[in-house]
């Protein structure tokens, strides 16, 4: 997950440097290129420490950590670039990146952000089934994990998260299947950036499960 989200820094760093780069045709600087980008790590690395804090910071500090490595190899490659006279001339090719290069680096963000689930899977197991439902426990950084364990009616069976709501209260869906396990029940932890209540736990076949006691613990 770290090298993923370093790869997406340089991505988008990569594409600053070009667009940069191209632009720079037209003034001659093109010692901006490589400045640019390391510019932006900085910003990103702060902006992950001092307002996001924790593990979230922690990934904006490894996406700062690809910008930087883009800044870096594009100060070394400098001025292998500047030695070819044409690749200094604008030509049709450079406007037309002009105008893509922009659209990619915002349609890139914009993927990454459909793409954030909002959960995770932590682990899961299998467990006798002599109880059945869910606790709710808050983990780092105050985000939740829900346990949910199954009972003896699901012997032999698996859990797959189908789905958690990200509007209005929460609610998790997940999807009873065939598991390897013939004389054993599932569970399965979902880790949560937040749960709004009232919290809602259910298979795609309606069947909702209720939140677990103390003594049931």
């Amino acid at each position: 997950m770290v090298f993923l989200i370093i790869f997406i820094g340089m991505f988008l760093g990569f594409i600053v440097f070009t667009f940069t780069f191209i632009a720079a045709k037209r003034n001659g600087k093109y010692y901006l290129a490589p400045i640019i980008p390391f510019l932006m790590s900085i910003d990103i690395t702060a902006y992950g420490l001092f307002f996001v804090g924790g593990f979230d910071g922690m990934a904006y500090g490894f996406l700062g950590l690809g910008f930087l490595a883009v800044s870096i190899m594009g100060t070394l490659l400098l001025p292998l670039f500047l030695r070819k006279k044409s690749s200094l001339q604008i030509n049709t090719r450079d406007k037309i990146s002009l105008g893509i290069l922009p659209i990619l680096f915002f349609l890139t963000i914009g993927l990454i952000i459909y793409s954030d689930k909002g959960y995770w899977v932590i682990h899961e197991g299998i467990t006798k089934g002599e109880k059945e439902g869910y606790k709710v426990e808050t983990i780092l950084e105050g985000r939740k994990e829900v346990l949910l364990i199954l009972g003896d009616d699901y012997l032999g069976k698996a859990i797959e998260v189908k789905k958690v709501s990200r509007r209005g209260p929460t609610e998790i869906t997940v999807e009873i299947v065939e598991g390897e396990h013939t004389d054993m029940a599932p569970y399965i932890r979902i880790g949560l950036d937040e749960i709004k209540e009232p919290l809602k736990v259910q298979t795609t076949d309606g069947v909702i499960f209720d939140s677990m006691t103390v003594e049931d613990y």
